[in-house]
């Protein structure tokens, strides 16, 4: 996506890199690039500034803004050789001054200083290098600076093939006309330029003007913009690099917020708040949807009430459209409006998007704003369609029901801007009844032909409003004739060759199981033969197959490692869709390109550099291969074949009627539209008979001509449908193509985008090519020529769901179209997975488990989100509670079981556990196989002691039994008082972790009955052996029952349950654990040997010594 850069960045990026190529190549050599700048902020100091920049102190200087404005010279916006003190008070008098230029109103707040080159006119010259589909132009005029005038009228220029760089004698070319003494440096700066151009994914750059003094040459202005999406590319030439918005639209921190969202996801959330106290706001799904919406509302008069701009796609998460929709209502709600507010919340008809799981992110949002959504007397309206959409439409309404919001929810059955319309007050607000039929059995109708499902039928039966009653969107305001053909016009045309057919076999690039899924259930319901699906292809996977479904029949699809073994194993196939990431798709595109085996090539990625795409074009274009994409669901032919998520559901496959094919062929950028125009297409005709998403980015790989003339072509297709959006100039070869007769079947079209030219400012829309960079590519520009050429344009897309039908209602009265007997498609049984998504089914769980989810987009533990956990700084012992006891311990009781790993991660080499997994590393085996050894000793004789203490010492207390008798009993019964006694340490010689853990709990606890008992004990058994004391063992069980019963955090039999379920020893399990890792790793770092235990320390018994 191309987006500006400040002059100083540009030049910065320009310079190094110039100077690089100079030093590297041997053009170049000799030239002088100078480069010094210096940028003033509102917050800049002056003094660091000039400590930073200490020529600012000696030369005569330039000061202008460098905020992205243009003719800043006629503006009086630069001044022209002063000091330093010029500048600071030049600066001064303008640092937050507000001024309009054109339509855009901002404030002054950056600007750029530079040393001041004094030079005649003779001297200027402009040059400027331009993207364009097949590679770059390149303009350059002897004469430079602010009166150039026409420049396209005036320059040279010359166009570069995307694999090719400006020579030496392209570049005279170009500057025959300047003085010959500066002709020599020109060349060589233009050759370098252009490289620089290249090698820095620019695609835009024009310096008005360049100075050149013999060999030395100054960039005096300069504007450029980089193809962002080239990131990944060239981080390190870049740096962190920003792109600011265009000049009279500050950067909010909720746009920054979003744009950093979107940055982390695979989903795509764009924001632009266009003005914060309009009272429409908006929150759409999909990139041509959100276009369409703005149009429409700026159509019906609302476009300087418009707050903002933005749209959510690719299947975000719950808790990404949680955050997307928080952030909208958080500026919605900032100030209030007399007229109260609208939220229209949009979209089409999703491809594979969960609506209902998008839903719940926006449903929380509006939960959480409720009181300042009704405080500023805000109405919303809702309308979206797609997989699950029964369910997302049902829990808005519930929100809007139990909130007590006035919100007006509508599904497909609704035209997609019909909301607008009744959000401004311009049309009646249809009325809903309650839903007539359950949500099981509207998703069951997957499972049904068509004669006996209710998918086709709307989920809202609508009711007339009291006012009008209206259903449709608004019929033509004109009678349309359509001008027949003849069949001796169409025996000329020669039938061109099927992209796709009912043979059409795909290797599919990527793990995409759904999508795949997908397609095979298409293939069954149009009744194909075969699969359409031969292989996949996984890079990162050994070879294998992959289970899928035939209809209600298991089928294993081959999964290959390497694309030119799937091809080798599978000639028949003919179309790859590429479902490779953006920084991938290129070479997975280009191998299968070298293979020289498919006819059509999908990419789905978005995000390829434009100059990786146009290359891809080119080698495409030289192997005859259409490509569709980048930035695309896909395309699909009904009755023959899908490109992966193309079509959303089977339910929406049926109710659209993409199981047998019509009389209408589509070709739109948007992907999220395409579904959106089946609906359309279905409702107001026989159905589709193609349709295509060429994509959203700047150069798709196929354009509009290429598939309107293949449609046209095509005796079968009789309706040939449009959708162009602002940007590029591919539409204009429609036009062409109607004036000359080429194409005399009718050609509906409309582009949008039309809202662009009322706005105040630039705005970036969702495609990477939705902007327009002159007059000739606005929508206006293109839906006017498109009209004057022949075509038929609607008013609005409200109106071209009525144009198509009265289109389709003309050719059918005159004969062109003869519709054919509607068949039912075989049944497709619903996925498992999906039908426990949808609630359809139920089944007993495998394993129940309380404690952690992680399936959600935070981990829990026991309910508390992993950043909480960190957030509040629970500690391992907090970990601990949660995950052993399912609830938040006291501090003092999260302390103490820290305490207690710590006490018990080591004792030692000696002991059984440590020595166990120390032979074992010394063995030569793994950490897992030694920590196991180690673990498998503890027991009632080393560390298992820790439960029985706890239940011996706790028995005696609870029976009433005094200190003495419990000592006497245990002799009695010759049994061990567990907890007791110590082979080193004394009532003399203390343990030292004893006296911690007891100092502590004595200090913390609210209550420490056992404790208390067992110190008791202790005195008795010490005063016959001084050994016998509370040992860790002891004061770890005793204190552990003491906070179990006293912490107010459980009842008794929870207590009395945890001590007998093992949770004690589970203390000295993992405490130990950390001191067995440690004498692995230690072992392993001392490089010790095979252990063999000395023959002189085993004592050898013969039988006779038994």
């Amino acid at each position: 996506m191309a987006k500006a850069v400040r002059e100083a960045d540009g030049k910065a990026l320009l310079a190094k890199h110039l100077q690089l190529l100079a030093s590297e190549n041997g053009v170049g050599e000799g030239l002088v690039l100078p480069f010094k700048s210096a940028t003033v902020q509102p917050n800049t100091d002056f003094k660091t500034l000039v400590e930073s920049n200490p020529w600012l102190k000696n030369e005569q200087l330039v000061v202008k803004p460098d905020q992205l404005l243009k003719r800043r010279g006629k503006l009086g916006l630069v001044k022209v050789g002063v000091a330093l003190d010029g500048v600071k008070e030049w600066v001064g008098a303008r640092m937050g001054e507000e001024i309009q230029v054109g339509a855009a109103h901002g404030k002054l707040s950056n600007f750029i200083v530079e040393p001041f080159v004094p030079h005649q006119q003779k001297e200027e010259f402009y040059v400027s290098i331009i993207a364009t589909r097949s590679g770059n132009l390149v303009m350059f005029h002897h004469e430079g600076g602010v009166e150039i005038g026409d420049v396209d009228a005036k320059a040279e220029r010359v166009e570069i093939d995307i694999d090719s760089t400006l020579s030496a004698e392209q570049a005279r070319t170009l500057v025959a006309k300047a003085p010959q003494d500066l002709q020599r440096t020109l060349v060589d700066f233009l050759q370098l330029l252009y490289r620089a151009y290249s090698d820095l994914f620019f695609t835009y750059l024009e310096i008005n003007p360049l100075v050149v003094q013999g060999s030395v040459v100054h960039v005096l202005d300069l504007a450029a913009k980089l193809d962002s999406t080239a990131e990944f590319v060239c981080k390190a030439q870049w740096g962190n690099i920003e792109f600011p918005p265009p000049f009279g639209r500050d950067a909010l921190p909720e746009e920054a917020y979003i744009a950093e969202l979107d940055a982390k996801s695979g989903a795509s959330l764009k924001l632009t708040v266009l003005n914060p106290k309009g009272r429409i706001w908006t929150m759409v799904a999909g990139g041509g949807a959100s276009v369409i919406y703005s149009d429409t509302i700026c159509d019906l008069g609302g476009s300087k009430e418009l707050a903002n701009y933005g749209e959510y796609s690719g299947a975000p998460s719950e808790s990404q459209t949680f955050e997307y929709a928080k952030t909208i209502l958080s500026l919605m709600t900032k100030e209030k409006h007399p007229d109260g507010k609208v939220l229209i919340i949009g979209g089409g008809i999703a491809n594979f998007t969960n609506v209902a799981s998008t839903f719940k992110g926006i449903v929380r949002a509006l939960a959480e704003y409720q009181h300042k959504l009704l405080e500023h007397s805000v109405k919303i309206f809702v309308r979206r369609g797609g997989p699950n959409y029964q369910e997302g439409l049902r829990v808005m309404r519930d929100v809007g029901s139990k909130l007590n919001l006035p919100m007006h929810v509508y599904g497909p059955e609704t035209h997609m801007t019909a909301i607008v319309g009744m959000a401004l007050g311009q049309r009646p607000i249809i009325k809903v009844k309650p839903e007539s039929h359950s949500l099981g059995v509207k998703n069951l109708s997957s499972l049904l032909p068509a004669s006996q499902s209710s998918s086709t039928s709307s989920m809202n039966e609508l009711v007339e409003s009291s006012s009008s009653g209206e259903k449709s969107p608004p019929r033509l305001s004109r009678k349309i004739e359509v001008r027949l053909w003849t069949p001796e016009q169409e025996s000329h045309l020669k039938p061109p060759q099927e992209l796709f057919t009912a043979f059409s076999k795909a290797i599919i690039w990527g793990m995409q199981p759904r999508a795949v899924q997908g397609m095979l259930d298409f293939d069954h319901a149009c009744s194909r033969e075969t699969p359409s699906v031969a292989a996949m292809v996984y890079p990162f996977s050994g070879n294998h197959k992959q289970k899928f479904y035939w209809g209600h029949s298991d089928l294993m699809i081959p999964v290959y490692k390497e694309m030119s073994e799937a091809v080798k194993k599978h000639p028949e196939v003919d179309v790859m869709i590429n479902f490779a990431s953006l920084r991938s798709a290129y070479d997975a595109t280009m191998e299968a390109l070298s293979l020289d085996k498919f006819r059509a090539i999908c990419i789905i990625a978005e995000g390829i550099p434009e100059n990786k795409t146009k290359k891809l074009i080119k080698c495409a274009r030289e192997k005859d291969v259409a490509i569709i994409g980048p930035a695309t669901v896909g395309g699909i032919k009904p009755g023959c074949f899908k490109i992966g998520n193309t079509g959303g559901m089977m339910d929406n496959i049926i109710a659209s009627k993409l199981f047998r094919p019509g009389s209408v062929a589509y070709v739109s950028r948007s992907g999220g539209m395409s579904n959106e125009l089946n609906n359309i297409i279905a409702r107001n005709t026989n159905g589709v008979y193609e349709g295509v998403a060429i994509g959203g980015d700047r150069y798709p790989g196929t354009t509009f001509i290429d598939h309107v003339l293949r449609y046209h072509d095509n005796p079968s297709v009789k309706i040939i449908v449009v959708l162009g959006e602002v940007g590029g100039i591919e539409e204009y070869s429609i036009c062409e193509a109607i004036q000359s007769g080429r194409l005399f079947k009718p050609v509906i079209a409309w582009c949008i985008g039309t809202c662009a030219k009322m706005f105040d400012s630039e705005v970036q829309f969702g495609h990477a090519g939705a902007c327009a960079n002159a007059e000739k590519e606005t929508a206006g520009a293109k839906n006017k020529a498109l009209a004057e050429a022949g075509a038929f344009v609607p008013e609005s897309f409200d109106t071209l769901g009525a144009l198509i039908s009265d289109v389709y209602e003309n050719l059918l009265q005159a004969g062109q179209i003869v519709p054919k007997p509607e068949r039912d498609p075989p049944t497709v049984p619903m996925d498992y997975s999906w039908a426990q998504e949808l609630g359809l089914i139920r089944k007993p769980s495998s394993f129940l488990s309380s404690i952690c989810d992680e399936r959600g987009e935070e981990l829990l533990y026991a309910g508390m989100p992993i950043s909480d956990v960190f957030k509040e700084e629970i500690g391992i012992g907090g970990v601990l509670s949660l995950l052993w006891f399912q609830r938040r311990l006291p501090n003092y009781a999260s302390k103490f079981l820290e305490m207690c790993l710590m006490v018990t991660a080591d004792h030692g080499p000696a002991v059984s556990g440590a020595h166990n997994t120390i032979v074992t590393a010394r063995a030569g085996k793994d950490l897992v196989s030694s920590l196991t050894s180690g673990l498998l000793t503890i027991g009632d004789r080393f560390g298992g002691a820790l439960d029985g203490a706890a239940k011996q010492f706790s028995e005696a207390y609870d029976s009433g039994m005094i200190p003495m008798e419990f000592v006497n009993n245990t002799r009695k019964q010759h049994k061990l008082i567990l907890g007791i006694g110590h082979r080193i340490k004394s009532i003399n010689n203390p343990d030292m972790r004893v006296v911690i853990l007891k100092d502590y709990v004595k200090s913390s606890f609210p209550a420490t009955p056992l404790l208390d008992y067992a110190i008791e004990v202790e005195k008795i058994t010490t005063s016959k052996k001084p050994n016998l004391i509370l040992n860790v063992d002891g004061v770890i069980a005793v204190s552990f029952v003491d906070l179990l019963r006293h912490c107010g955090a459980f009842s008794e039999d929870e207590a009395r349950e945890y001590v007998e379920i093992g949770s004690l020893n589970g203390l000295f399990v993992l405490g130990r654990t950390m001191g067995f890792i440690g004498h692995f790793l230690d072992q392993k770092r001392l490089k010790q040997g095979l252990y063999r235990h000395p023959w002189d320390d085993i004592a050898y018994l013969t039988p006779d010594m038994l």
